[in-house]
């Protein structure tokens, strides 16, 4: 395995393709927009250089090497050299589906798809391919880098020998394989986006605000961070689209995603990336008081 495709540029790709260079890997990074590609490539040249800044004490990275070894292109076509796809594209079927028929036509017969999703069925997407056996889930946690942990996802059709290559995909890049098998939401967001959406209830009720709600799951239980600023930083259009997906999965109510999160989406209050979410990054004004209008 030399040679590793990484579809989407976004927030996970962004993470997906710094750590895969970083462990030697030549990485194809493909996004539909050029803006988006030379933003990622900004973002993973400060990245290198704040971690670096951060921890003193880290081996030494080069950042120049590591940048040399990442290509990027708005042409599929260029995935013909792939041995192994992390795609990481938004949590909507039609858009993946696409992405995987498209794929699935250029990749050489031995590459391995890793499906990057938080609610997805990797069984589905494996059967949108020619290489069901060849499909794996790859559910990365956000930052890629600073995450030594992946849920990895065994799909129906999923082989042996392409978990065991996604694991040691996973090990090259200092990272653990928690192998689970396939169901909406998985081990992770099944439990952690009821969390989040009941939080975000607890705001649009009163019962509390933003801050108060995670420093009761910060002080009391030890979590590094509260769930509506673990919301902010996955992205809350993320959480309502996964929310969508395990309401449709199971057919329960149990699922449905909060009215307040529904408006913030609408509204462009995404979290960390859009500036805004519960709380604010980069502006004075907390968001509390928005909230509670």
């Amino acid at each position: 395995m030399k040679t590793i495709g990484v579809v989407g540029a976004g927030v996970m790709g962004v993470g997906v393709a710094q750590s895969a260079a970083q462990a030697g890997f030549d990485v194809i990074l493909l996004d539909v927009d050029d803006a988006i590609l030379a933003k990622a490539m900004s973002e993973i040249r400060s990245n290198l250089r704040f971690h670096a800044m951060l921890d003193p004490a880290a081996p030494r990275v080069d950042v120049k090497q590591v940048l040399t070894r990442i290509t990027t292109t708005r042409d599929p076509a260029l995935l013909a050299r792939a041995d192994f796809v992390v795609e990481n594209v938004v949590e909507k079927w039609e858009v993946k589906r696409s992405v995987y028929e498209q794929i699935d036509r250029i990749c050489p017969p031995h590459c391995m798809f890793a499906v990057n999703t938080s609610a997805i069925s990797i069984t589905r997407v494996g059967a949108l391919t020619g290489r069901a056996a060849k499909v794996v889930g790859m559910h990365f946690m956000n930052p890629v880098p600073l995450k030594d942990t992946v849920e990895v996802i065994r799909g129906f059709h999923t082989s042996d020998g392409t978990i065991a290559a996604a694991g040691a995909f996973l090990a090259r890049m200092g990272k653990r394989a928690v192998v689970v098998k396939d169901s909406p939401g998985f081990v992770s967001n099944r439990v952690l986006m009821l969390t989040i959406n009941e939080a975000v209830n607890l705001v649009q009720e009163g019962v509390a605000e933003p801050a108060d709600v995670d420093r009761i799951f910060e002080s009391c239980f030890g979590h590094k961070m509260g769930p509506l600023a673990t919301g902010d930083l996955i992205g809350l259009d993320t959480i309502l689209l996964s929310l969508e997906v395990l309401q449709d999965s199971f057919g329960d109510p149990k699922f449905r995603p909060s009215t307040l999160l529904k408006q913030m989406v609408d509204a462009g209050l995404h979290g960390r990336k859009s500036g805004r979410g519960f709380f604010s990054y980069g502006t004075e004004l907390p968001l509390s008081a928005d909230l509670s209008r």
